[in-house]
């Protein structure tokens, strides 16, 4: 029997307990640096499994190592991460999250089970490989800093530094059973903006003695888009949106201040600096030319994520071998931004879709919405493949 067919079997074998581990997830998520419960349950997965010397990393992150059968350089890395989302849930099967307010609503909760599924396989056919796959549990993607920047800077890309990192997310607009690849850059970066505007309030019927901030806020909303339709290049993709928008005054009270809460996204380092003070530019003139004065807080996110060209099309092509040509598609980009960028900036990194969606089940609520869900049956793809990419990745 050929590697890849022992693989598929073992994967098919755990597959209840693959679920199970899931669903335990699901029902008992935990928000961002808060995972102490789920952290406890991988550790004992892991040892259960027979996984020795796993290490705490970034604080409710884990770390561990399975060695093939020769001990030699090569390395590489599978991650999953382990937070929710601050998300009432509006499903009702029987593994609805139990803790009100939170929810598995990004899929990490398959992220962590395939995981966990993943390094069953490979610790089962540990004599079939050679190298050492290293098993990166982290805390916080949904949240900055970032759980990734925090386990690199705790050494987790270190000592020795691994060939290649791998990271799989779910795509519920891919049915069950397709998985997504792209070559270079893939998704965005992200930052946070966070903007003050002060001005004078008062009576809104004798708006001559008051500096409106809620004008002033308008016309800086509208004129922020000059970032994107004037100042970017036709050719990068950019976006700045505004999400939020407090102005507590009342029908007739023009109130002091108004705060702006917003996201700005694009795909070059250079560009996405620059961006950043062309926004704090525009907002101190405009604002102050208005009478006003204002606070512009920007909070470097993520940095753009990119795909390592050969490593991709290597495991594109392993996994065409694994799951029939036919059911790998090429994505786009995506406006969309993953902490898994950091890693791809220090080491080379693939980050994969698995489909889970199935129409004809009616499972296809985007991601961050109170209705996802997953077809189960990706779990029986999603195991086995990352064992496959990660042993195909040490050749």
């Amino acid at each position: 029997m050929s590697l890849s067919d022992k693989i598929k079997q073992t994967s098919q074998e755990i597959f209840e307990e693959v679920k199970a581990n899931r669903r335990h997830l699901h029902q008992h998520p935990e928000l961002s640096f808060q995972e102490f419960e789920t952290q406890k349950f991988v550790r004992a997965a892991l040892e259960k499994i027979g996984i020795e010397d796993v290490k705490d990393i970034a604080g409710t992150g884990l770390i561990a190592e399975i060695k093939g059968k020769e001990a030699n350089t090569a390395l590489t890395c599978l991650r999953a991460d382990l937070d929710a989302l601050p998300i009432q849930e509006k499903n009702t099967t029987e593994y609805t999250s139990c803790n009100a307010g939170i929810m598995h609503a990004c899929g990490h909760d398959v992220h962590t089970s395939s995981l966990l599924g993943a390094a069953k396989i490979l610790h089962q056919l540990k004599d079939e490989f050679t190298g050492t796959v290293r098993l990166i549990f982290q805390p916080g993607e949904e949240k900055l800093p970032g759980g990734a920047s925090m386990v690199i800077k705790e050494g987790g890309l270190a000592n020795p530094t691994p060939k290649s990192i791998i990271g799989q997310h779910v795509m519920p607009e891919l049915e069950a059973g397709k998985i997504g690849f792209r070559k270079g850059i893939y998704m965005a970066s992200t930052d946070e903006i966070y903007i003050t505007v002060k001005g004078k309030g008062g009576h809104g019927a004798m708006p001559h003695q008051n500096i409106d901030p809620i004008v002033i806020a308008s016309h800086l909303i509208v004129n922020l888009q000059q970032v994107v339709s004037r100042w970017a290049k036709p050719d990068m993709p950019t976006v700045l949106s505004f999400g939020k928008i407090i102005g507590n005054g009342a029908t007739n009270v023009i109130p002091d201040e108004v705060t702006l809460e917003g996201t700005f996204r694009t795909f070059n380092e250079e560009w996405r600096m620059a961006a950043h003070d062309k926004i704090k530019s525009l907002c101190k003139n405009l604002v102050e030319g208005m009478g006003g004065k204002v606070e512009v807080d920007i909070r470097v996110g993520y940095p753009f994520l990119k795909n390592d060209e050969k490593l991709t099309g290597l495991l594109q092509a392993a996994a065409a071998e694994y799951m029939g040509a036919s059911n790998i598609v090429d994505l786009d980009m995506r406006t969309t931004a993953e902490d898994f960028a950091f890693y791809t900036h220090v080491v080379p990194g693939c980050f994969y879709r698995l489909g889970v969606g199935n129409a004809a089940k009616s499972i296809s609520a985007p991601v961050h919405n109170p209705h996802f869900d997953i077809d189960e049956d990706a779990l029986k793809h999603s195991t086995g493949l990352m064992a496959w990419l990660a042993i195909n990745s040490l050749k």
